[in-house]
């Protein structure tokens, strides 16, 4: 059985925008891709759990083990040497794409504390959205009393839109909760 937002974007979503943008070709309508979560690690140069626990937590939310960032060049001031792992990153793709966004906008971002809607100007000039999370605990599935250090991460939403326009009203129409400012 495919996913609940997946269905709702066949039926409600695809439609919509069709309508409103014009489109001639069912290809041409915006939809997402995949989306890539990312944990920078620069505190796994000290502390080299700090991977194991962060890659624990990510594989939790995303449903798939997250492979090693590693540095491209070294830097002194950092103590950072090329080739260290200083993070980790997940992409997803498929249904698990579908039902991650479904549990992050639906489950996740209304536990924020005094949560007023995500910025509306974070696109990327292609319909991409990018999103940064302060901490892991407002993903029902992390367990309070197992995480060892609140670390924040980047969310990247790849969309198929040609501009921002469409790839925002693509998100508003999923449920995406934007700001009014």
């Amino acid at each position: 059985m495919p996913p609940r937002l997946k269905e709702f974007y066949r039926q409600e979503v695809s439609p919509a925008l069709t309508k409103e943008f014009g489109y001639t070709s069912v290809m041409r309508v915006p939809r997402l891709e995949k989306i890539v979560v990312n944990i920078g690690l620069g505190e796994a140069l000290q502390n080299p759990r700090a991977m194991d626990a962060a890659a624990g937590d990510i594989a939790t939310i995303t449903g798939q083990k997250p492979i090693a960032n590693k540095a491209k060049r070294s830097i002194a001031n950092f103590k950072v040497r090329e080739g260290n792992p200083i993070g980790l990153s997940v992409t997803v793709r498929g249904d698990r794409m579908w039902e991650f966004y479904d549990r992050l906008v639906n489950a996740a971002l209304p536990r924020i504390r005094d949560f007023h809607g995500v910025s509306n100007k974070a696109f990327d000039g292609r319909g991409n959205y990018s999103l940064g999370l302060r901490e892991q605990l407002i993903f029902s599935e992390i367990e309070y009393d197992k995480v060892d250090r609140i670390r924040g991460m980047q969310i990247v939403i790849v969309t198929t839109a040609r501009n921002d326009e469409e790839g925002k009203r693509l998100l508003q129409l999923l449920g995406m909760p934007f700001s009014h400012n």
